[in-house]
């Protein structure tokens, strides 16, 4: 029976057929190919339809230039703030794999209809020339349902996809958790390979062939991802659903505010949990009691009115791994709140650093090509593909040698250093744009489509910003499936998607805050149409500052921060 086990995996997972995962048949490098394939092919169709969005909202869909960029944050906000529902759905009843499976369909619908909405006459915007077309109302509602259905498809796979990936290795098991760490890296480097491939052809596609053709292979290449996720299914370990994880926490909030005038005992020992070596949480390990956040150890302190007919009031009374849960939740939400102003840094790829290199020579060299603004993106992602080998065979074995860190920088001391590098990103797009504005008024080059500087001095913004991703957004995707209790990892992998959002609303409203102060009394504002009379330079300051202030917050809370302590393993 012994030898039985040691075939299987104790953390809980199970075969497609509902078997205890088998270990050599199932899981590790085996079955990442196919996790990390699906994603490549997804981030190329998410990518290569909104890497261009926001020219298509002032092209297309005749929008001023301070519009069509709320509204592309606005859109890029909600595909990260639905993975909320794909997360739910994920951790409390359907499991990682069918939740996956489910939105993949509605992923696909979304991106055809978005092809259609390009393509067909009738539902296509008329345009009499490049900057002159004259969008219907049903035109315009047609493009924004289809482009809302991908953000619902988008939701369900985002928070998924990554944490089930991690489930291939077994965590109890330290030869396999020990690769843990190098999936995160290569899996954020499939992220990027796909767009790469978005941001330089497909880019390319929509402003020289046809917007159909710029979203219809999209919809292609996430028809691939589907096929390429089904095809590993023999191979996937799976983690059972938990049941419902907000009901666990609101159960543990209920218990611990009734008996607010109970008092806790010294011995953490009498606080309730259960006598078996497994916690009650159906695919959770126990978690061990920490000494912070004691209030909420009232929910789980034994009292004459806790039972019902000698079973436990789960509204009176909560196990310690239970309450454990609602204490990492609580301890991850600062750490999640600094990354907030990083994602609004990060949203200006697609937004501001677009509009400004619209304004710049867009020429390669003396020839007649012309780079579409948007494609420079294509260095963050050329960024990213280079520091992460460099990262994982690199700085991690070099690190290690002084720190004795398994994964040579602890994934808070990886995200500071990404916070950090940030701060320059903002700082050279400043300076940029203020020597960019010299020019314009030396040779008064306002009415100028493209004035004469080269495009390519926005290579470093985005190469920092590349970097910046590699320490912070990979540091995080780990932290934050780490730090999650067993039965809560989709949720967390989604409440650190909601910074991305709540980053592009951030910056929105940034935007319109700014937009409504500068442009009183008749004036042009920070953000005009023709960034030539602007002043967008101050926008990059204000966010750089920001930044500033949300590392100096992120290190007091790196330093108070207490690491979840799982026990035990599962069958």
């Amino acid at each position: 029976m012994a030898e039985e086990d040691d075939f299987h995996t104790k953390d809980g997972t199970v075969d497609y057929q509902g078997n205890p995962a088998n270990k050599k048949k199932t899981g590790t490098w085996k079955a990442c190919p196919f996790i990390i394939g699906n994603e490549g092919c997804e981030r190329l169709a998410y990518y290569g339809m909104s890497s261009n969005l926001v020219r298509y909202f002032k092209h297309r869909l005749n929008q001023h230039s301070s519009v069509a960029t709320r509204n592309n944050q606005n859109w890029s906000g909600t595909c990260y703030i639905t993975p909320l529902i794909g997360a739910f759905l994920a951790d409390a009843y359907l499991g990682r794999y069918w939740t996956i499976a489910l939105f993949s369909i509605i992923y696909v619908f979304g991106m055809t209809l978005l092809a259609l909405s390009a393509t067909l006459h009738g539902i296509r915007p008329r345009c009499y020339a490049e900057d002159n077309c004259n969008p219907t109302v049903t035109q315009s509602a047609v493009f924004f349902v289809a482009l809302y259905t991908v953000a619902l498809g988008t939701g369900g796979i985002k928070p998924c996809v990554s944490s089930y990936g991690a489930d291939q290795f077994d965590d109890t098991d330290d030869t396999e958790n020990k690769h843990k760490s190098s999936f995160f890296n290569w899996f954020y480097f499939s992220i990027n390979i796909g767009a790469l491939i978005a941001s330089s052809v497909l880019v390319w596609v929509q402003d020289n062939v046809s917007w159909g053709w710029g979203f219809g292979i999209p919809a292609i290449a996430m028809a691939v991802a589907v096929a390429f996720f089904f095809s590993g299914t023999r191979l996937y370990r799976n983690q059972k659903p938990g049941g419902s994880p907000l009901t666990r926490l609101f159960q543990v909030l209920v218990a611990s505010f009734s008996k607010f005038r109970v008092k806790v005992p010294a011995d953490k020992s009498l606080l309730y949990e259960t006598a078996d070596a497994e916690s009650n949480i159906r695919g959770s390990r126990k978690i061990e009691h920490t000494q912070d956040l004691s209030f909420f150890d009232k929910a789980a302190v034994e009292t004459e009115s806790d039972h019902i007919k000698g079973t436990a009031n789960a509204w009176r009374l909560c196990t310690v791994t239970q309450v454990e849960e609602l204490k990492a939740i609580f301890r991850l939400l600062p750490i999640w709140a600094t990354g907030i102003i990083f994602a609004a840094v990060y949203s200006q790829m697609s937004n501001l650093f677009v509009l400004q290199g619209e304004r710049m020579n867009t020429h390669v060299g003396n020839s007649s090509f012309k780079i579409p603004p948007a494609s420079l993106s294509i260095f963050d992602t050329l960024s990213v593909i280079f520091w992460v080998p460099v990262y994982d065979r690199i700085i991690v074995p070099v690190t290690r040698k002084f720190t004795g860190h398994k994964n040579g920088l602890t994934q808070l001391q990886r995200m500071g250093i990404g916070l950090f590098i940030s701060i320059f990103a903002m700082v050279v797009a400043a300076i940029l744009e203020l020597e960019r504005l010299r020019i314009v008024k030396r040779h008064n080059y306002y009415e100028l489509k493209e004035m004469p500087m080269t495009i390519f001095w926005q290579v470093p913004q985005y190469f920092l910003i590349g970097c910046a991703e590699v320490f912070t957004l990979i540091g995080e995707l780990e932290f934050f499936y780490e730090q999650a209790p067993d039965a809560m990892r989709s949720f967390c992998s989604a409440l650190q998607l909601t910074t991305i959002a709540l980053g592009n609303y951030l910056s929105s409203l940034l935007v319109t805050i700014v937009t409504s102060i500068t442009t009183r009394n008749g004036k042009l504002g920070w953000i005009p149409d023709n960034l030539n009379h602007g002043h967008v330079h101050y926008f990059f300051w204000l966010l750089a500052v920001l930044s500033v202030l949300n590392l100096g917050a992120f290190l007091l809370i790196a330093k108070w921060y207490t690491y979840k302590r799982p026990m035990g393993t599962l069958r």
